[in-house]
């Protein structure tokens, strides 16, 4: 149970850190902001790792790393033709299409789990007060971000048992910062103390230590109930917004956040019980 409690600690983070970047990129380049983050984070994991990483975790690694920076790539450029409701709505598609991967890929789906991810999918509708509409480019972006969270999370449950969780999020951090830096040479300037400060956050809390906890969790539990866990960052960003960032919570966002929860804690309940 510590790894699920865990999890949604991260998740907390990850929710409160949509304030911090949502300003940082607002005065600092994008690509740059990403490929400084996923350094410190890399730099970070080294230190927690002590020793340089097998060649079957080098191998298993940057596959998973390319699905963690295509995610944060699609996601940060369809945030620039998308709002932001749209785009909180379609990166939780990841909750849904997460089972149906791993399902693709020959796993044994629980039917407590699609249950749980389509109550947590209605909760997170709910949450963004978002609609459907003809989708933009934007929208398009962040529909395949969501894809690739989703692969991201499958590829962590399927190769991270019997490999050490240090040099396994070592890898993947180094991966992102490689492929970051590479696309953002020419639009690198130094940042202001307030975007360094989101750097050191997002860098060490919400990339090294947030990655390193997953990739560990995903080393005791399924992939499917890892994305029902990560589908309550919707609901920590959103209260981030509200005290951070004045945002008012109306009912039936509120609503929206009770059904997330009550997906995650249900299928954990039900989940204990079977056990």
């Amino acid at each position: 149970m510590i790894y699920v409690l865990l999890l949604l600690l991260v998740t907390a983070v990850w929710g409160w850190t949509f304030v911090l970047v949502k300003d940082a990129i607002s005065q600092y380049p994008t690509l740059p902001f990403l490929a400084i983050r996923f350094a410190i984070a890399a730099l970070v994991m080294v230190a927690v790792a002590r020793r340089l990483p097998s060649r079957r975790v080098i191998l298993v690694g940057i596959p998973i790393g390319l699905a963690l920076t295509a995610g944060y790539l699609l996601q940060t450029v369809g945030l620039q033709s998308t709002s932001p409701g749209n785009a909180g709505l379609l990166t939780g598609l990841f909750v849904i299409v997460t089972p149906l991967l791993d399902g693709l890929l020959g796993a044994r789906i629980p039917r407590r789990t699609f249950a749980a991810a389509i109550v947590a999918l209605l909760g997170i509708t709910l949450l963004t007060g978002s609609g459907f509409s003809l989708p933009t480019p934007g929208d398009l972006l962040v529909i395949g971000c969501a894809i690739a969270f989703a692969l991201h999370i499958v590829l962590l449950g399927r190769w991270a048992p019997g490999l050490p969780p240090a040099p396994l999020a070592l890898v993947q951090m180094l991966v992102a910062g490689v492929l970051f830096s590479a696309g953002s040479v020419q639009s690198f300037s130094r940042p202001t103390p307030g975007v360094w400060f989101a750097l050191v956050v997002t860098g060490v809390l919400a990339s090294a230590v947030g990655f390193l906890i997953q990739t560990w969790a995903q080393t005791k539990i399924s992939a499917s109930r890892t994305a029902l866990i990560l589908a309550t960052e919707p609901a920590w960003a959103l209260l981030a917004a509200v005290v951070l960032a004045g945002q008012r919570l109306n009912v039936v966002q509120g609503a929206g956040a009770g059904l997330v929860l009550l997906a995650i804690i249900g299928h954990e309940v039900l989940a204990a019980r079977r056990r």
